[in-house]
Parts: C-alpha cells; sequence; structure tokens
C-alpha cells in the first residue's frame, strides 16, 4: 500500500495514507522526505519550510494559512494553521469548464419503479406525513398496529416522517414546511402516502391539497384526526388501502438517465476527498453523460470550495444564482453573530481535516466536473436534469 498521496502537483502538503513513524523518509517525486514525527492516516505534512502567513495548499487550492513557522517534514494541522474564511465575497464569473468524458457504452438500466407523472423510484414505500407535529402520536399507533397485522410488510417499507411543525409558524417558516411536506407526498419512492392533519393547525388540511395538487387517490389519501370518533382506526384503513394498491407495482427497467440522486457527506475524515467523494464524483459525471442528475447538498460544506463550482456555472444567470446562495448562507452566520468557518467537528479534525477549506475541498469532489446547470432554493423540486447545487 502507498504510504501518501500528493493530490495536486501545485500542493506543498502531503497526506499519509496510513500511520507512518517519526523519522521514516519518503520518497516525494525523487526528493527525500523525512517526516519529524509520528503521523496517523489522513495527517498533512509539510514538503517544504512554511512561514507564518503563508498559505497552504491542498488539492491545488489554498486551504489555510500557516499560524507559525513550519518545518519541512513536520504535521500541518489545527495547531500550526487556520482558515482563511472571514466574510461574504465577490465574485467574477471565468468560466473554466472540464471537458466532458465519454462513455462507450449502451444506457444503463436499473430496476425501478415508473410512477404515472414519469418520475422514477428506487423503493416502493408508503410514508406517513403529519402536516403538524400535534399527530406524531396518532400516526405511529396506526403503524404499529398495521404491522401488528402485516409483520412481513409486501413493499419496500411503512415509514413515518414526525417533526415539530405544522403550527405556530408565520411567514416564511411556515411556506418553507408546507412546501417541504408537500414535496414529500409527491416523492417518486413514496408509492403512496396518508397525510394526517390534526384539524386546528395553521397547516390547515384544505390549503395544503391544493399545495400538492392533483394526486392518485389509491395512493394518496388525507385525513383530520379530529373529525374521526377513532382516529387510530380510520388511520389504519387508509393505510390498507393504500397498501392494497402499493402491493401491486413491479419494478421494471429504467435507463438510469431518468434517476436523480442527491450527494450527502456523513463522517469525513482527511482521505474522504481522495476516495469515496472523487469516486461519487466519477457516479455523478457518468449519470449526467446518461442524462441524469447530480445534487450536491450541505451548502456551508461549500465554502472555501465554491470558486470551483463558479468556474463550472453554465452561464451567468447559473453563477449568480450560486453566489447569493453561497453568500446568503454565510451572511445568515453573520447576521447571528456566528463564524461562518467553525464547520469541521472533532471527529472530521481527529480524522485529519483542519479547516473549512479542507473539508470543502474534498466535500465538492462529489459533484464531479460537470458543468453546473441549475441552483435551487430551499424547497425548490429538480426542474432539469445535470449537476445541480
Amino acid at each position: 500500500m502507498k504510504a501518501f498521496i500528493k493530490i495536486h502537483s501545485t500542493d506543498n502538503v502531503i497526506v499519509c495514507l496510513q500511520a507512518l513513524t517519526s523519522n521514516l523518509t519518503l520518497d516525494v517525486n525523487t526528493t527525500e522526505l523525512t517526516l519529524k514525527q509520528d503521523m496517523d492516516r489522513g495527517s498533512k505534512v509539510a514538503l517544504s519550510d512554511l512561514n507564518v502567513g503563508d498559505a497552504i495548499y491542498k488539492y491545488g487550492s489554498i486551504i489555510g494559512t500557516a499560524t507559525q513557522p513550519i518545518g519541512r517534514g513536520e504535521w500541518v494541522h489545527t495547531h500550526n494553521m487556520k482558515t482563511t474564511l472571514s466574510d461574504t465575497n465577490d465574485y467574477q464569473y471565468t468560466p473554466n469548464f472540464v471537458r466532458p468524458r465519454h462513455y462507450e457504452q449502451d444506457m444503463p438500466t436499473f430496476k425501478g419503479y415508473e410512477r404515472a407523472n414519469g418520475d422514477v423510484a428506487i423503493r416502493n414505500e408508503i410514508w406517513v406525513i403529519p402536516t403538524v407535529g400535534c399527530v406524531n402520536g396518532i400516526a405511529q399507533q396506526a403503524i404499529d398496529r398495521f404491522k401488528q397485522k402485516h409483520p412481513a410488510i409486501d413493499c419496500d417499507g411503512l415509514f413515518l416522517f414526525p417533526h415539530n411543525y405544522g403550527c405556530s409558524q408565520l411567514g416564511d417558516d411556515h411556506e418553507n414546511t408546507r412546501q417541504i411536506l408537500a414535496n414529500m407526498v409527491r416523492h417518486p419512492n413514496a408509492g403512496g402516502a396518508l397525510v394526517i392533519g390534526l384539524g386546528c393547525e395553521n397547516n390547515q388540511i384544505a390549503p395544503f391539497k391544493e399545495l400538492v395538487g392533483e394526486v392518485d387517490d389509491s395512493r394518496i389519501r388525507y385525513m383530520i384526526a379530529q373529525n374521526e370518533q377513532d382516529e387510530v382506526a380510520v388511520a389504519l384503513e387508509h393505510l390498507e388501502a393504500i397498501y392494497d394498491t402499493v402491493c401491486q407495482d413491479q419494478r421494471v427497467d429504467i435507463p438510469i438517465g431518468k434517476l436523480k440522486v442527491g450527494l450527502e457527506c456523513g463522517g469525513s475524515d482527511g482521505l474522504s476527498g481522495i476516495t469515496a467523494n472523487p469516486m461519487l464524483g466519477e457516479f455523478s459525471d457518468f449519470l449526467i453523460h446518461f442524462g441524469g442528475t447530480s445534487v450536491l447538498t450541505e451548502v456551508p460544506e461549500m465554502f472555501g470550495a465554491e470558486h470551483i463550482l463558479f468556474e463550472r456555472c453554465i452561464d451567468k444567470q447559473t453563477f449568480d444564482k450560486a453566489v447569493e446562495m453561497v453568500n446568503g448562507f454565510k451572511q445568515y452566520f453573520i447576521d447571528h453573530n456566528q463564524p461562518i468557518y467553525e464547520n469541521p467537528s472533532p471527529g472530521n479534525k481527529k480524522g485529519g481535516i483542519s479547516t473549512l477549506e479542507d473539508k470543502s475541498m474534498g466535500c465538492t469532489q462529489k459533484a464531479g466536473t460537470s458543468p453546473v446547470i441549475d441552483v435551487l432554493e430551499y424547497g425548490e423540486v429538480l426542474a432539469k436534469p445535470g449537476s445541480i447545487c
């Protein structure tokens, strides 16, 4: 196994791929480098002497600056470097597209479910969606009774999505809740859904149904708990009816170009940006080549790497939306007197990530190299295929 990797030719650090001992001498591009201390896997090691304020390069980009002199072969981490992030930024649109990779093969397919509106699903589940947190308990009771009757369920699962919202909310806060819940009702992985309201909440069933729009009544059902003598029994009846419909669905071959995938990090460390995340980037480019959609999420984990995404925006309008999204998130932190760069968790740092730029440069690898063709606001649904932020 290789001992280290220099990710980009302009980097002034290497990344240890395994635990290495002090005084070990490495051959880095035909130049000897002796480690000054023991290094854990994921650690960064300086390739040259660094002075206070010198930029530290990884992935070919600046991930921070030195806070004290760092000798060649020394460990580079939170004790001797810091972030460069501090505020919102002004950006210029300087497109820099990567030539798309060509795949010499026919359109791949996957086994999934086709929905009447043309959407496709990888799962065929029944979702119970409360309009308000007050009915979480009622919904859970109905699910428990259903599972007692059907211990071996014949679809891909029955799930409750409890939350504490839907009442005592105003303005955008209330509308965001309604929009997200409506999107869930329409989600293709929900072969059927039961929407349960209480009756007195802000998020009333009647206007919520209008927001959801026209649906298949055999798959989507609504009920108001306060209108029923035994709300749990009525919910159970609805679930039985939905179940009868959903169980008739069959998996079929579906072109991969119809697939829409969201990307998310979890448990990132110093190796995520050179292992799992680039692999997902390859998958994103592969999927997009065949007409599919890949969505990069978690905006704060773009801070410090946003310039790469901005360079790939397909046009000035998309670039402007991306800048507004990133600076808007940064401004939210600033307005609430919070630093925009305190993202890496203790686990991230233990794994070798030192700054938010370090984490973000790894995170954005998941998006691949395809042009960014759209930027979505919170709660918006996908309207175009391709790479989305």
